[in-house]
């Protein structure tokens, strides 16, 4: 199958990102359209893509999320079928971004991007999804919610992470980097604001 790509930014952008949906959210769900908004607005080329369950939801077929391993070959299929000529970072929301994370020192991205890293599944925080982390060489960006339930930033201080990942820390953010104004005095514009601003720096010392 080959994919249908969402593109936004700037066609003579110097990199693009490639990125990939989370679990239950298509490419242009809310959140993928927010953050796929403010990082074009800080001229960055960006290519959105479907794996093949959701996209067959949009034909009526309504499939769960296979496991994330099995969709590693659709990811490889992607990068092979949008063919960037330009500097090339790979990552997703969620699942998106924990599949790009589990073939980037394969590939070799310049980057890899995971907006919201699934490191354990929903309430089972005992069940780690880091192995792979611990010895990754693709320098990698994070943006994660202090709140996250796939991951806050006490549980994420005693994983043992590769010198090339950084995390930057959304205050108050859940999965979906959205924070409680009341509790931290930032909303959802201003952690959008600063994804675009941190992603753009990070990216341009790649």
């Amino acid at each position: 199958m080959i994919p249908t790509f969402l593109f936004n930014g700037p066609e003579d952008a110097p990199l693009t990102l490639l990125l990939a949906h989370g679990a239950g959210g298509a490419m242009d769900s809310p959140a993928m359209e927010a953050m796929t908004s403010v990082l074009a607005a800080e001229r960055l080329r960006v290519a959105r893509f479907e794996f093949s369950y959701m996209a067959a939801r949009r034909k009526g077929t309504r499939r769960p999320p296979p496991k994330a391993e099995t969709l590693i070959p659709e990811y490889r299929a992607a990068i092979a079928a949008l063919g960037a000529t330009n500097t090339l970072i790979i990552g997703g929301k969620s699942m998106g971004g924990r599949i790009a994370s589990m073939l980037a020192d394969e590939v070799g991205p310049a980057g890899l991007l995971c907006l919201g890293y699934p490191f354990h599944p929903m309430g089972k925080p005992q069940q780690t999804r880091t192995a792979h982390l611990e010895h990754l060489t693709t320098p990698t960006l994070i943006i994660q919610g202090t709140r996250d339930a796939f991951g806050t930033r006490e549980e994420v201080a005693g994983y043992r992470l590769a010198p090339a990942i950084k995390i930057i820390w959304m205050e108050d953010g859940d999965h979906d980097l959205r924070p409680r104004k009341s509790i931290s005095g930032f909303t959802m514009r201003d952690h959008l604001a600063r994804l675009g601003e941190q992603t753009r720096k990070w990216a341009q010392s790649l």
